[in-house]
């Protein structure tokens, strides 16, 4: 059987404004790993569920169907994130085979974290659980290269809309003192507080990025 591929959908004042990025990606999974587009398109999907103001939306796409769930909202609050010890893996597309993912994330519990980062095996920094991270460098943003297998976030796009940034190599100690944070569709952006234990530097930047992130 094909892994399935899936969305996760904000949905704000009853509006999903980051619909269409989440309906074009999930059109070229299907398409890479031969699912049948979603039928009905992702807009009526999302729309369906009716009372959701303020949550999430899930939508899983898999050779036996389409799955739509609804749900409240994660914690928004500022996260403590350890490095993993489990390798991360390329992660090009959403699938439901989120092995490492859940890895990572078993560790970070372990030790009283709220998340893990990954790395790649050879020691570069690749991304969260869930999410994409940032850093500042001086007068300008950094985020890894998708061509380490990251995924290429709904919310990573957006901020790299909203702030000039590179993409580049770097390893957990490269971060140590920077500004970091964490992007994905459902929190937005959200500050990193605390990295191995270390408590990181806020950087008003980010706050100003995070209020400007939600087209209106």
């Amino acid at each position: 059987m094909t892994a399935a591929v899936f969305e996760t959908i904000r949905v704000r004042a009853g509006r999903a404004p980051l619909l269409e990025r989440h309906a074009a990606r999930l059109v070229a999974a299907c398409a890479a790993l031969g699912l049948p587009l979603p039928e009905p398109p992702l807009a009526d999907l999302v729309s369906r569920q009716a009372g959701t103001e303020n949550g999430v939306v899930r939508v899983e796409v898999s050779d036996r169907g389409i799955a739509v769930t609804a749900r409240e909202l994660p914690p928004l609050a500022p996260l403590a994130v350890v490095v993993a010890a489990t390798p991360h893996v390329p992660y090009p597309r959403k699938i439901t085979s989120r092995t490492a993912f859940e890895a990572a994330q078993a560790e970070a519990r372990a030790v009283g974290a709220d998340d893990a980062l990954l790395v790649t095996p050879h020691g570069l920094v690749a991304e969260g659980t869930v999410w994409n991270i940032f850093w500042w460098e001086v007068d300008r943003l950094a985020t890894p290269p998708l061509y380490l297998g990251v995924l290429p976030g709904v919310a990573r796009a957006r901020v790299l809309e909203l702030a000039p940034a590179i993409e580049r190599e770097c390893v957990p100690g490269d971060l140590l003192g920077r500004g970091l944070f964490a992007t994905n569709a459902i929190r937005g952006i959200v500050a990193i507080a605390r990295l191995n234990g270390a408590p990181v530097p806020h950087d008003l930047r980010t706050t100003q990025l995070a209020d400007r992130f939600w087209p209106e």
